[in-house]
């Protein structure tokens, strides 16, 4: 021991913002939005090296919310809720959809 040896304790964050979700092939991209009083410095460490660190920004969505499961048939009706109201309001989706699970049950933004 020739050096200090320093230690911290770990540091939780509460879930309280959405999980998204969004299909990429045969694959999901599962995103965590962070409280933003962190930056990607102060983020704490993944532990699992598959678990990147990326700052996307920020982006203008259409929404809608609902309640209920987030099973296959839910987000369909709920994806097809959207695009109709996309398409009363003349506006284009540029991407496919992203699901935002609520940390609350039963709760859905898509």
């Amino acid at each position: 021991m020739t050096a200090p040896v320093t230690q911290q304790a770990s540091e939780k964050i509460a879930m309280t913002a959405p999980v998204t979700q969004q299909g990429e092939g045969n694959s999901w991209n599962v995103r965590f939005v962070m409280p933003s009083i962190y930056t990607l410095a102060t983020l704490p460490k993944p532990r699992n090296d598959a678990v990147k660190l990326k700052e996307i920004n920020g982006k203008r969505f259409a929404a809608i919310r609902f309640s209920g499961m987030g099973g296959d048939e839910s987000l369909k009706e709920h994806t097809d809720k959207l695009n109709q109201f996309l398409k009363e309001h003349q506006l284009k989706a540029i991407s496919s959809p992203t699901y935002a699970f609520l940390i609350h049950p039963g709760h859905c933004l898509l």
